[in-house]
């Protein structure tokens, strides 16, 4: 009979990795590198072009004697942004005043008067004023509805409750959700559902749009998860 080979008592046998070829450490490291670095190279890029359109928007508008390359022979990168900054925080302290606010009141009455003007400048000054002036309305929380049918659910931001008209024919019980489209969340549908069928969500409205973003491929993690991991983390420390 063949003997059985006996079991060491008190000595675990380490399994030993297997080993990786050379191709594939290299390749392994290579994606490691290219995950750390895309998100760097793809800001930067934003920033880039953001400061690249504003530069050749603003400087060709400022005169010869207050161009950069007229002294130094080339273009100063983001002085075109600087002069747009300045522009923008001297224009903000004018219209403080009483003369200031007398002006722009003229020039609103006036944009909102012509015919084709009128519709694009209302439509937007009236976003801006949400945003600018009522911060509370801004959207604070990350909803569930069901949409565009019955067992489908699709991620929004909560709005706020019916107002107006809307709340006179639907009820008070009614909220407005936007639904932003994905990837491109500046786009979307407003739409006013019951409170009780919307399910509230624990991730921020930073979260929600970056999982809005990636097409759901960045997903927050969930607080139970979250505490789970920072109780291992802590008791390895």
């Amino acid at each position: 009979m063949a003997r059985k080979p006996k079991k060491d008592m008190g000595i675990l046998e380490v399994e030993k990795p297997p080993r990786v070829s050379p191709w594939a450490w290299l390749r392994n490291r290579f994606f490691a590198g290219m995950v750390i670095a895309a998100p760097i190279v793809v800001t930067f890029s934003i920033l880039q072009f953001f400061i690249t359109y504003i530069d050749s928007r603003v400087v060709p508008w400022l005169p010869e004697a207050l161009r950069p390359q007229t002294y130094l022979n080339y273009a100063v990168p983001g002085f075109g942004l600087i002069v747009l900054v300045l522009f923008l925080t001297i224009l903000g302290a004018i219209t403080t005043n009483l003369i200031g606010r007398s002006v722009v009141g003229l020039m609103d009455r006036a944009l909102s008067r012509i015919p084709i003007v009128r519709t694009v400048y209302s439509a937007f000054k009236q976003i801006v004023d949400v945003f600018a002036n009522n911060p509370t309305e801004q959207f604070q929380e990350c909803v569930l509805i069901e949409f565009p049918k019955q067992g489908t659910w699709c991620l929004g931001f909560l709005a706020a409750p019916a107002r107006g008209e809307i709340k006179t024919v639907l009820g008070e019980e009614f909220i407005g959700v936007f639904v932003p489209t994905t990837p491109n969340p500046t786009s979307g549908f407003i739409m006013y559902v019951k409170a009780e069928e919307v399910i509230r969500m624990h991730m921020s409205v930073e979260e929600g749009a970056r999982m809005i973003l990636s097409a759901g491929l960045v997903v927050p993690e969930h607080p139970e998860v979250k505490a789970a991991l920072e109780a291992v983390n802590g008791k390895k420390a």
